[in-house]
């Protein structure tokens, strides 16, 4: 299976950001969209993603520094401030147990879709579990409705004892 296949069920809708947007936005439109990242985008192309990952170690770190004393809102941090300026990228041929590997090894769980130059969508650690299991569940069924139509062996006639 390749990415192009988990992109065919899952859709190719995506929610992009500019560098400039500020974080809180971007935890709204997360939120109101049940997504985990957000690739950024300026001038058409992409110079960031994001995710959760970040949105949480930015709020810890705001946390930790307002115990030492005032910080600035939260609403002042821009995307640019936050971002993963250099997001691991695949394509749409990128066969799944490649895509699994590369997920594992840099503990990513999001990565843009990007073809001849275009974002194409994004690529989360759950699409590729659901696409997986879709696919197994699918040999499973189709292997099971040939075992039950498995022709029966003819007996073997018994041979006659002298």
């Amino acid at each position: 299976m390749q990415v192009k296949e988990i992109l065919r069920v899952k859709g190719r809708t995506l929610f992009t950001v500019t560098p400039e947007a500020h974080l809180s936005d971007c935890v709204v439109t997360m939120a109101d969209h049940d997504v985990g990242s957000l690739v950024v985008m300026d001038q058409g192309k992409i110079v960031g993603i994001v995710t959760f990952r970040e949105v949480i170690a930015t709020l810890a770190k705001r946390q930790k520094e307002h115990r030492i004393g005032p910080t600035p809102p939260i609403s002042d941090i821009t995307v640019r401030e936050v971002m993963n300026p250099k997001p691991i990228t695949i394509t749409l041929d990128m066969e799944v147990d490649a895509l699994r590997k590369l997920m594992l090894e840099n503990h990513q769980r999001y990565l843009p879709v990007v073809e001849e130059g275009t974002l194409g969508g994004v690529i989360s650690f759950h699409d590729v579990a659901k696409a997986v299991l879709e696919e197994q569940s699918f040999e499973n069924r189709m292997l099971k409705g040939y075992i039950r139509d498995w022709p029966m062996e003819e007996p073997k006639p018994e041979e006659p004892t002298l």
